[in-house]
């Protein structure tokens, strides 16, 4: 049987800081704690908040003083709690603090606490990768300006559809600080991919490839003979005058010997793209991220249901809607320029219109 006794929370957390560095997970602190101090002397959630601290490297376990305004001791709780896990949701802090939930809004929102969207990040950019990223959009710049070709430009990619779409977390942000950032799941077992290209008009060419299949250099250089006809029939004036400027980014399809052999046939100049710069690729931070908002929480049940929401999508763009995509460019090379290669914070943002 299992002896109730009073305990203080200090004396808990003094417990819980030496299971911590016992090399305890939070589930088998928890279980001892209520095992020797009774069943609801602590929670999963609490223990966990308790390990992440200390793994952020706050030892504190002292309660704070109560002397002072209380409201300015509830804020400084509900900051520093913030501070060490951004995904905590308002009622775990209502909860921890034992306070009332709107109380929890109203001090976040005086303060300037909101929720974002977690922001996916693709690749920890090398030293190199971030030269390559600044001479390359310097040099797109300078070429812009001498000979302007945004409106000759055809750019395309691939995107797996999911079945079931994942929902992104929001985390506390303040109003001027940019969204916490987070890799991407995996993804699912139930996909199918989604080839497409367009310019500064509308889509091209697309295809959907059948379920299970993947992209390697000799489908992917078919479909560029399928989209040169899709051009020359509905962007004549490419084919006819000055050319195709062709815009793709690193894939091992869309750079191997065969397909670069195929694209010199064709004709077709090839930008430069920098590796790991999907923030520069105007399918992955415009196109692909509205066609993700409104797939977004949506269970397709077959490929034709995703054929059918596709086509759904592109009906409800109109041509601003690309234009604006494609006409971005030239402000993103400048930012990356300004941010010395960073990656641009509007990654993972979301499309309103």
């Amino acid at each position: 049987m299992v002896l109730q006794m009073e305990v203080n929370k200090e004396k808990i957390r003094y417990i819980l800081q030496f299971f911590f560095d016992k090399g305890e997970n939070a589930s088998q602190a928890a279980e001892i704690v209520n095992g020797v101090y009774g069943a609801d002397t602590v929670t999963a959630n609490y223990v966990q908040f308790w390990f992440r601290r200390f793994r952020s490297g706050i030892f504190d376990v002292k309660d704070a003083p109560r002397t002072g305004r209380p409201v300015v001791e509830n804020v400084d709780k509900i900051t520093e709690i913030i501070e060490v896990d951004r995904h905590v949701s308002s009622r775990s802090i209502a909860q921890e603090l034992k306070i009332d939930h709107k109380t929890v809004l109203n001090h976040l929102r005086k303060v300037g606490f909101k929720k974002k969207l977690d922001v996916w990040v693709p690749h920890q950019l090398t030293s190199k990768n971030i030269m390559d990223r600044i001479s390359i959009c310097e040099a797109l710049a300078k070429r812009n300006e001498i000979d302007p070709f945004l409106k000759r430009m055809v750019t395309g990619d691939e995107k797996w559809v999911t079945y079931d779409n994942i929902v992104r977390k929001r985390s506390w942000s303040k109003r001027d600080e940019a969204a916490q950032t987070v890799a991407k799941p995996g993804l699912t077992a139930r996909k199918v991919l989604l080839c497409i290209w367009w310019d500064w008009k509308g889509i091209i060419y697309y295809e959907l490839l059948p379920y299970g299949q993947t992209l390697n250099s000799d489908l992917y250089c078919q479909q560029l003979d399928r989209l040169k006809l899709a051009i020359d029939q509905k962007r004549p004036e490419l084919a006819n005058r000055r050319g195709v400027v062709f815009h793709q980014d690193n894939a091992r399809p869309h750079t191997s010997v065969v397909t670069r052999q195929k694209l010199w046939e064709l004709g077709w100049e090839v930008l430069m793209h920098p590796p790991y710069s999907p923030d520069l690729a105007p399918s992955d931070y415009h196109l692909f991220l509205a066609l993700q908002n409104f797939l977004s929480d949506k269970k397709l049940r077959s490929r034709e249901d995703c054929e059918n929401r596709l086509l759904e999508f592109f009906a409800n763009k109109n041509q601003d809607f690309y234009e604006r995509g494609i006409m971005k460019l030239p402000l993103k090379w400048q930012q990356i320029i300004q941010q010395n290669g960073a990656y641009l914070t509007q990654i993972g943002q979301s499309e309103t219109c």
